[in-house]
């Protein structure tokens, strides 16, 4: 048996049938540093409770169909300065509690560090409410990680942390005198205030500062200066006076905290395709794998699906191939898309059967993903081409007929209503039978939302992933031309001879025909930008930082 924690189970059996509240730490921002127990307890969660800017980071992990009641802006001086007081938390929380519900009060960062939270806890406490935490990342140590601040070197620096919102003079007095690193939590528009306050108390004004808003997301930002110059490199860079100003930043300062390394440090802001919004023409089932890997190059993918898939207008056929499937009038089975598994597991699943009725039959996939696809539905395949994953991969592989060793000779190809004439032909050419089948239709998908459209004409998106000329041809009908800064990279030669006769300027070119190796040719593509800009002493930024209008980076 695996080893557990005492909290393994969403909820424990004391509290059944009575409310519980879990007051659980989001952390700075990037869902990935939530714990394994956050997780748990959001998917046990009946209400969940946060701040907009948590409930984006941690609402992929509760069920579907938890209540997440909105809170309430009700401090009308927090209103004016965009940093609202939502003093109705406390509230809900106790509502839904006392309601015997599993409540979740999720805050940014580490509860234990959240006034707010400490005070429901109380509140809880004083009902008798049971109530757990799970502690999260702390800001004040998540933000610096990413930034590439270390905030002790090895003889052990001594650490400090500041709230300057609530700091009083003798505070700022203890850490001006200190010679260790100070990080300081604060908001963009009083980070220069914060540093005079810290000369006043002692420290030089050489003192090194670096200044990271957006921690941890792919939004980061950081700035580094000494306290004596931020004023005027916050001014050169035209970051301030800014509508956004009031937004939170963690400033670290210290002589020993590295900053001055942060160049060899900086591991999250120098990935490949770091804040780059990459858009992939396909939808949501298809890209995950892909958005992952994209993600972990820093980029920010956004799926728009171009073509939808429909049943056949005749299903007539389909269904009597997937009868032949169980009478034992097939030797093969081949599965030339995901699109394809899916239409004949949904067949199945019409007819009450399941991935047993394959006993006996060979099964073929054209690649890693429709082979993916059929383990899941239960199925291992017994052949995926060693080489080029396409029809003409699968032939290469595919045994020619025997009548000695193969005791029927017809193939099954569940296929689109596009015609697969090469994989046909080349079966027919090894002496097999084919029944060539329409198991869906593909039709061009309805156009993306408004905003979608105009960031794909207008140069909003940094690269575009093309991995079939379709795809091409319909995001161009559906939506529009990509910009010329947006940057073009093609699964093969021929989507990219498509993509060039509409008009599109191609940068990329996968070496083989794999969306992951056109990722991965995109992320080179990224790392050889970024260093042709450092060798010039240019500024990193995106291709879409480049089109006219536009703005040096995004904070929200």
């Amino acid at each position: 048996m695996n080893p557990t924690s005492p909290n393994t189970s969403p909820v424990s059996p004391v509290f059944a049938g009575h409310g519980h509240v879990t007051f659980l730490g989001a952390g700075p921002g990037d869902p990935g540093l939530l714990t394994l127990r956050a997780v748990e307890a959001l998917a046990g969660a009946d209400v969940l409770i946060a701040e907009p800017e948590v409930l984006e980071v941690v609402r992929g992990h509760a069920r579907t169909g938890v209540s997440t009641p909105e809170l309430t802006v009700v401090d009308e001086a927090s209103t004016t300065a965009g940093v609202p007081v939502l003093r109705d938390a406390a509230n809900l929380v106790m509502e839904a509690a006392r309601g015997g519900r599993r409540v979740v009060r999720a805050v940014t960062g580490d509860p234990g560090l959240d006034g707010n939270a400490g005070a429901e806890m109380l509140a809880c406490a004083a009902e008798g409410i049971p109530f757990e935490v799970v502690p999260g990342v702390a800001n004040v140590v998540g933000v610096p990680a990413y930034a590439g601040v270390p905030l002790r070197d090895e003889q052990g620096t001594d650490v400090r942390f500041v709230d300057a919102r609530t700091a009083d003079d003798r505070c700022w007095a203890e850490v001006g005198a200190s010679d260790g690193t100070v990080v300081v939590s604060t908001s963009l528009d009083a980070v220069a205030a914060a540093a005079g306050e810290l000369v006043a108390a002692g420290r030089k004004p050489d003192t090194p500062l670096t200044v990271t808003i957006a921690g941890t997301t792919t939004r980061q930002r950081t700035w580094t200066a000494t306290l004596g110059t931020i004023a005027q490199v916050f001014k050169q860079g035209k970051v301030l006076p800014s509508p956004e100003g009031h937004r939170p930043v963690i400033a670290v300062v210290g002589e020993r905290s590295a900053p001055a390394q942060r160049d060899q440090l900086s591991w999250f802001e120098s990935k490949p395709l770091f804040g780059w919004r990459v858009l992939v023409p396909r939808t949501k089932e298809q890209a995950a794998s892909l958005s992952d890997q994209l993600r972990s190059y820093g980029a920010v993918p956004h799926e728009v699906p171009t073509i939808a898939v429909e049943p056949p207008r005749t299903p007539q056929q389909m269904e009597r191939a997937v009868k032949g499937l169980v009478t034992g009038r097939y030797e093969w089975i081949a599965f030339t898309s995901v699109n394809a598994v899916k239409a004949v597991r949904e067949k199945f699943e019409e007819y009450g059967l399941d991935a047993r009725a394959f006993a006996g039959i060979k099964v073929a996939a054209v690649g890693e993903q429709t082979a993916a696809a059929l383990v899941d539905f239960g199925v291992k395949p017994d052949l995926v081409p060693s080489g080029e994953q396409s029809a003409a991969g699968l032939l290469e592989d595919w045994p020619p007929y025997d009548p000695v060793f193969d005791p029927i000779d017809r193939v099954f190809l569940p296929r689109a209503d596009i015609a697969t004439e090469t994989l046909v032909a080349g079966l027919i050419e090894l002496g097999w039978e084919v029944d060539d089948v329409t198991a869906y239709r593909t039709v061009r998908a309805s156009p993306p939302p408004a905003d979608t459209r105009e960031a794909i004409k207008g140069g909003g998106f940094d690269a575009v992933l093309f991995t079939s000329s379709s795809t091409v041809r319909n995001l161009v009908g559906i939506a529009g031309k990509p910009h010329n800064v947006t940057v073009i990279a093609c699964i093969g030669p021929a989507t990219a001879k498509t993509a060039e006769e509409h008009g599109l300027r191609v940068d990329v070119l996968s070496p083989e025909p794999s969306v992951h190796k056109l990722a991965e040719a995109l992320a080179e593509f990224g790392i050889r930008r970024r260093e042709a800009a450092l060798e010039a002493g240019d500024p990193v930024t995106r291709p879409s930082e480049r089109r006219p209008g536009a703005r040096r980076r995004r904070t929200t």
